[in-house]
């Protein structure tokens, strides 16, 4: 019995190298790594987070982004039915939690950024629980800028004629949505909360809008993917923007970073002006002027009077037999 015992584990043995796995293993080598690491760390080579103080939760501002837009579009994303006998109740308690969960996140951030930066204190959670209320307090004003954003889309959109198409799938507004909440903070100077916004949007869209760009009532992004918005663009009343565009800086030299972070490095798009698709328009002194409509594929770093209209040459197309 114990000769046929022998003879299946030596035969088993000879199908499957688990018994080789032991003598093959590299976790001995792990902790070699983790010290490199370390020193990295410790060298300050490399950027970490290690420290008493908690940063800023990205799944919970994904989350605040969700219950905004939730208070800002009543029965669109809820789970609960709306109806007039519990709207309030339910908009009432839906903004208080946020109330709550901007000024934890806040905090986070005003703390963080003090700690980071060698800054005095702050008295950060007084000063969070005073820009939570202040950003609450701006929500009409931005229920009704987004409202002017869909009628926008309306009107400049023969594809749909529902505005509850455009706030359930049109990925220029949940890009504008975002941006325009993230403003909000930005303006307040709340620490990289609102950078987290827009790269959520970013990642969700493909449409890039720094939260410092400023985007009059009315903008309609159609399609929107590759469209890139950079921090000093202004954007006036009624802009239309189709995808690739680009509004941006002209080249930076390299160290940018510090030398141009708070000059215009961004074009002005004035009222009523309509931009198509993969066109780029860059430079700070660079305006297009109101009512003009720029075509697709087009470089510009010079302005543009008003009531222009710029064009390509048609290329010339070249036909030939099909390869046999």
């Amino acid at each position: 019995m114990q000769t046929k015992i022998s003879s299946v584990e030596n035969s088993l043995s000879a199908l499957c190298d688990h018994v080789h796995h032991s003598s093959t293993s590299h976790h001995d080598k792990v902790p070699m790594v983790v010290k490199k690491l370390l020193n990295s760390w410790k060298a300050k080579e490399c950027y970490d987070h290690i420290s008493p103080v908690s940063i800023p939760s990205h799944e919970k501002i994904i989350d605040i982004v969700c219950q905004t837009r939730r208070i800002l579009f009543p029965g669109y994303f809820t789970t609960t039915q709306l109806h007039a006998s519990n709207l309030e109740y339910c908009i009432g308690k839906e903004t208080t939690d946020l109330y709550d969960k901007l000024s934890e996140q806040i905090t986070m951030a005003i703390r963080h950024d003090c700690r980071r930066n060698g800054l005095p204190c702050t008295n950060c959670e007084q000063k969070s629980h005073q820009i939570a209320f202040k950003f609450i307090e701006k929500l009409p004003e931005v229920a009704s800028i987004l409202a002017s954003d869909i009628r926008s889309t309306l009107d400049g959109d023969p594809a749909t004629e529902n505005p509850d198409e455009v706030i359930f799938s049109y990925p220029g507004l949940l890009a504008t949505s975002i941006f325009r909440l993230a403003h909000e903070l930005f303006l307040l100077k709340v620490p990289i909360i609102p950078r987290i916004m827009t790269e959520y949007a970013h990642s969700q869209t493909g449409i890039d809008i720094h939260p410092g760009a400023t985007c009059g009532p009315g903008l309609f992004i159609d399609h929107g993917t590759g469209v890139v918005i950079g921090e000093t663009t202004i954007i006036g009343n009624n802009v239309r923007l189709y995808q690739g565009v680009t509004l941006g800086a002209l080249s930076l030299p390299r160290d940018a970073g510090e030398k141009l972070r708070h000059t215009k490095r961004h074009p002005t798009i004035e009222d009523d002006v309509i931009v198509y698709s993969n066109t780029t328009i860059l430079g700070g002194d660079t305006v297009i002027g109101a009512r003009s409509i720029i075509g697709g594929n087009i470089w510009l770093t010079e302005s543009v009077a008003p009531d222009t209209r710029v064009l390509l040459k048609r290329p010339e197309l070249i036909y030939s037999n099909s390869v046999k």
